[in-house]
This record gives C-alpha cells, structure tokens and sequence, in this order.
C-alpha cells in the first residue's frame, strides 16, 4: 500500500483539521481556513471536507497540501510524519510507535500555533506589499509596504523551516520564537489589527 493510501486509511480530515490547530464544531463545522471566513462555512468529514463559500473541497491530503502551500506527496509526507503513521506497517502498528520527542504533543501544539501565527503575518504582508505599493516612483512609501519588503523573506524563511526541517531545527525555532515574544507580539498585533478592520478604522502602524 502506498503512502496516499495509508495516510488516507489512518487520518481523518477531522483528525488533521484539529491536529493544525483548526477549531471545530459539534457538527464538523468550522471557519475555513483558505479564505476570510468570519461565520463557520467548511463541512468536515471523515473522508473529504467542502467549503461552502469558497468551494474548496477534497480529502485529508488535499486540505494539507492547502493548508501548508504543498503539493500531494508533500502533504501525504507530513501527514506520515506527524501521525508517526510508517507506510510499510499497518495503521494498528503504527500507532504502537512512539514520538521519540518525550514531550512531543506539547510541542506540535506549539508547532502549529507558531505556523497559524506566521501563515497570517505572511498573508497580510504579502497584501500589504500590493494593496499599498507607490503608484509613481515620487510616491511617499506607506510603513506597511516597507515592513512588507523588509520582513516577508525572514517569514517566509521561518514558515519553512517549521514545515521542511528537521524536528530538532524546528524544536529550536519554536523555542527561540516562544521565548523571545516573537509570536505572542504578532499574534496579539494581528488581532489589533483585525479588530481595526473590523471597525472600518485605518489599520495604525506601530
């Protein structure tokens, strides 16, 4: 059995969605996570997830592959990674296997948590960096295209690192963006942010 199959045969699409960090409801609903869902629109199952605003749809390895910007083998590997599910070994078996990271629940919850938290710094930055470039080169540069041109490389470098690198590179990323306040700082100015959206105000740059 190949890996797509024994990844499908072992993870639910609810599974996955609450393993990164999705939150869910009673009834498998959920706010999608592939466009700016304020009220829950993406019906999860067990064998394929639908978004009724955006339409995205598709089984466990196809909302990885969009959750993370991956393609299918990519996705179908981190699923395997993440799970500790062993493609050449029944799923019964694999789960017999444990994390050799003694506390590794803990830290894939922060794992994820850090990812959620870059993958929305990222996304703003990356409209920032078209919503505000100058028109004409006389053009005032607007605070948010140039944090935009300055940090989108540094985010991006770091939300790699969190997906593609080893657990001990990543273990030390968390930690570093953990202790020095990176993703609490972020997390607490997205939110900022948000809520200045959400009151028709002109986000203020601090």
């Amino acid at each position: 059995m190949n890996i797509f199959a024994r990844v499908k045969e072992s993870v639910t699409v609810l599974q996955a969605a609450e393993h990164y960090g999705v939150k869910i409801q009673r009834n498998g609903m959920c706010r999608c996570p592939f466009h700016d869902d304020r009220h829950p629109s993406m019906k999860l199952n067990e064998d394929y997830f639908y978004c009724f605003g955006c339409g995205a749809t598709g089984d466990v390895i196809d909302f990885v592959a969009k959750l993370f910007d991956l393609n299918s083998y990519e996705a179908a590997q981190k699923l395997a990674y993440d799970f500790g599910i062993d493609p050449d070994k029944p799923p019964a078996a694999a789960a017999l296997s444990k994390p050799k990271y003694p506390l590794a629940r803990a830290f894939r919850q922060e794992e994820m948590h850090c990812q959620r938290v870059l993958c929305d710094y990222l996304h703003l930055l990356e409209n920032w960096k078209v919503q505000y470039a100058p028109e004409t080169p006389e053009d005032t540069l607007d605070g948010r295209f140039v944090e935009a041109c300055q940090m989108l490389e540094y985010i991006e470098n770091l939300a790699d690192i969190l997906t593609f690198a080893e657990l001990e590179v990543r273990v030390k990323t968390v930690d570093m963006l953990s202790k020095d306040g990176t993703i609490s700082s972020l997390e607490e100015r997205l939110k900022r942010l948000k809520k200045e959206v959400d009151s028709h105000e002109e986000p203020e740059i601090a």
